[in-house]
Order: structure tokens, then sequence, then C-alpha cells
């Protein structure tokens, strides 16, 4: 396959606001060992793009300085010793960086096929969130059918995805969020939702499940609601935490709860992991979610596509925190 010599991609020169980003040109990357070359069609935009955009979440060694976590693309190019996949194949990518461009290189175990019927948008917008809802909710978090999970940040890429994933094995889901709007597109994917603003959450918990509690809170919003959930947890149950959104530092904390209901306090992130690690998860997507996907039981929520050279508008509607679901960029068709 005859490719370009240079690709355009979002370089950010110095770190600050979604105005520092600019699309420049440069050469394509080169697949090392155990990776594909990907011609990215579609990207999606996370949290964490917006905090290496700030300076605050620089890249893992090794990894592009380049933004962006998830792609979807055509395979073009195989490194050494990599397998799996052919050249031509539609494949969905978790990026350890790079995605915010024309090509990426990423390591095969990474990548997925993408589900029959989905378009490069939608298979765009599952790595991140699915690959962390998996390894949270489900590898860390244990949660089974039966059992309750509540949710923070119930509109956001990764609160729709969980709630979805949860309801579909079998749990009963709560969620939180901070509009009426938001709420209701919450209750349509059959969990209870919570309006934050104008309820006590913890209340709300107690109330709905006569004072039994949850089993699993996935949790991103940090210090300001670790001691309520805790208070939310039934016996034995897990506190999954994967952001701080609003700070990691907990004062006058009071653990005894942790003792009395033998709680679990655990948490994780995702772009640090090693290639064999996210190639575990992605096995375990491949078996236990895909089917899902492909049957229409569970679907990423788009909330806005904008195109590459619109990345700023991107960054922006994700910092005022007003969407539903994902928010992606389509680079090619």
């Amino acid at each position: 396959m005859n490719l370009p010599s240079i690709m355009r991609y979002v370089e950010v020169e110095n770190p600050g606001g979604p105005e520092v980003m600019r699309l420049v040109h440069g050469p394509l990357p080169q697949p090392g060992e155990g990776e594909l070359l990907i011609r990215v069609m579609a990207a999606g935009v996370n949290r964490p793009d917006i905090q290496q955009r700030k300076g605050l979440y620089p890249p893992p060694p090794g990894a592009s300085p380049v933004l962006g976590l998830e792609v979807a693309g055509e395979v073009v190019a195989l490194g050494p010793e990599a397998s799996g996949f052919h050249p031509g194949d539609k494949i969905t990518a978790l990026c350890n960086g790079g995605g915010y461009a024309e090509y990426v290189a990423v390591q095969a175990g990474q990548c997925l096929p993408w589900p029959n019927g989905f378009s490069a948008v939608q298979a765009a917008a599952l790595p991140e969130t699915y690959f962390t809802v998996w390894a949270n909710v489900f590898d860390l978090g244990h949660l089974k059918a039966g059992e309750r999970l509540l949710v923070h940040g119930g509109t956001s890429g990764i609160g729709t995805t969980a709630i979805q994933l949860a309801i579909a094995r079998g749990a009963q889901v709560f969620a939180t969020a901070g509009s009426a709007e938001k709420c209701a597109s919450i209750e349509k994917l059959g969990a209870l939702a919570i309006d934050y603003k104008t309820s006590d959450f913890k209340a709300e918990i107690a109330t709905h499940t006569g004072g039994k509690g949850v089993d699993v809170v996935l949790d991103m919003v940090g210090a300001p609601y670790t001691a309520a959930n805790l208070a939310c947890l039934a016996r034995g149950g897990r506190l999954v935490q994967i952001a701080f959104m609003q700070g990691s530092k907990v004062e006058k904390l009071d653990l005894l709860p942790v003792m009395m209901k033998r709680l679990t306090i655990t948490g994780s992130t995702m772009r640090p992991r090693t290639a064999a690690e996210k190639a575990t998860i992605a096995l375990a997507l491949q078996k236990n979610v895909w089917p899902l996907l492909e049957s229409g039981t569970v679907a990423p929520l788009i909330d806005a596509t904008f195109a590459l050279e619109d990345v700023a508008m991107a960054h922006a509607l994700m910092e005022r925190s007003t969407h539903i679901g994902k928010i992606m960029l389509q680079i090619a068709g």
C-alpha cells in the first residue's frame, strides 16, 4: 500500500486552553514491534486529553506526545511480530497517545474489530470507555448480576457505558447528574437518576435500597464524595475510584465504616498499564461485550462530532460539561 510521507496531526506547543492546539504537518509514525499502523478515520475526545493539554497529565515513557487515546480506522501496515490483523482490516484501538492524527501506531493487542454495522465514529467511541469500565466495574469492582451499582457522572462517556453494561449484565443501577435533562437521559438508559444539585445522593440511595446500600460505587469526583460514597456502600461493598475531578486529598475521613462493613477501596488508571494488561482486557471485551454491541443491547452515546480542524471546539464543549455521552473527531471518510 502506498502511503503518504506527511500527515496532519494536532500539536500542543505549550500548555493552556483549547486555543493552544493547532493543526500541523509531520511524518507518519513507524510501527514498532507488535504494532499496527492505522489510517485514522475517527477519534474520541476524553478528559485525560484535556488534562494533558493543560500540562497536568504527561504521557507515559515511550508514548506519543500527540493527544488522543482512542481511534477507529483501517490497518495499513504491520510492524515486526504484529499479528491478528491484516492490511485493510477495520479496527478500533486503545492508544497510548497519538490519536489526534491521520495515522497512529498501536500495539495489536490493544485493537479490536469494528462491531458489525458500526460506523467509524461509533467504533472510535468504544475503547477508552469500554476498557475503563470493564477493568474497573467488573474486574476490580467484581459487579455481579443482582447487585446494585452507583455511578457518578452518569451522562459522561464512562457513565453511560457503565450504566448500559451493568444493566445488560443483570445489575440495578443508580446514577447522579446535575440537571433535569441529564437525569432524563439516565432514566432512558434504565437507571434511576439522582440530581445531585437538588438531592442528597446518600439519602436517596438509602431510601431506594431500604437502607441496604449499593454493592459498587464508580466515582470520578473524588475527595468531596468519599465519605458519602462509603456510607452508600452495603456490607462487603467496593468503592472504585477512576478520577479526581474535585481533588484527591480527603481530610477528616472516618475509616470506621471500612472495617465495620468490610469495604474495599480500589481504583486504577488505564494509560500506564502494560500492553499485556490491555490485551487481556481487549480479549475480555471481545468475548463479553462485543456480542452486546452487535446485538444492539448496548451502544455508545454520541453527543457531538467535530472535524479535526475544529478540535478546539470539541475541547471547549467537554470543559463546559453540558454534553451527554461522547465527543468525537471525524478525521477521514
